[in-house]
């Protein structure tokens, strides 16, 4: 099988101190030093020559006017996260809650990571990703990135339904623990053994790239 990393929403609302979601996904994040193996996981695939995919989250300013939506999304709009000034500019963009995380964007922005158009919600349906690994041959994917009980098991559901191998690098990830919710990490542990056909760690999945 060919192997492709695929990473959901490595983005500053998720991931920086300075985010939006932060205090309720920061101790996750920290934990499980989500941005170090999420580092870790670029450098190797780009070191292996592994084709590596990021599905990001946009919102542009008519996204607002959806009438309806789940909890967290309406929750995602009230707090103006991954809010872009529109699909066709970059205004705004460096250093906001929309943009990768500083550590990560060398990885994405160097030319060659494909990076698909915005998901919107939290699954790929209504993306080219299936698409942009179709077209390079990808079978197998390899899964991390934010936030583990939404987009990330979103994407690994629909991308198991159209065909494709997806193991899940579960310390690559990380959710919100809200005392209301829950705790969406455990959720997302539950679902992905159950589900993925692989639970795997970043030193895992360094191995696997590296061979």
């Amino acid at each position: 099988m060919s192997t492709g990393l695929v990473i959901t929403d490595p983005q500053n609302d998720f991931l920086s101190p300075d985010g939006v979601t932060w205090e309720l996904v920061g101790d996750s994040v920290t934990n499980n030093g989500t941005v170090e193996h999420l580092e870790q996981l670029l450098k190797a695939a780009k070191d292996a020559g592994t084709p590596v995919f990021v599905s990001p989250h946009y919102y542009y300013p008519y996204d607002d006017k959806w009438q309806f939506g789940g909890q967290l999304e309406q929750m995602m709009h009230e707090i103006d996260m991954f809010d872009r000034k529109g699909p066709l500019t970059t205004e705004g963009l460096e250093g906001s809650g929309a943009d990768w995380h500083e550590t990560l964007k060398p990885y994405i922005a160097d030319g060659d990571t494909v990076v698909t158009s915005p998901h919107k919600v939290y699954g790929p349906e209504n993306n080219d990703l299936a698409l942009q690994l179709r077209k390079r041959g990808i079978t197998s994917v390899l899964l991390a990135g934010m936030s583990a009980n939404l987009c990330v098991e979103s994407h690994m559901r629909a991308l198991i339904e159209q065909g494709f191998e997806v193991r899940v690098v579960a310390d690559a990830t990380a959710a919100a623990n809200h005392p209301e919710m829950g705790d969406g990490y455990a959720a997302a542990l539950t679902n992905f053994r159950y589900i993925s056909s692989g639970v795997l760690t970043t030193k895992d999945a360094l191995q696997d790239l590296a061979t």
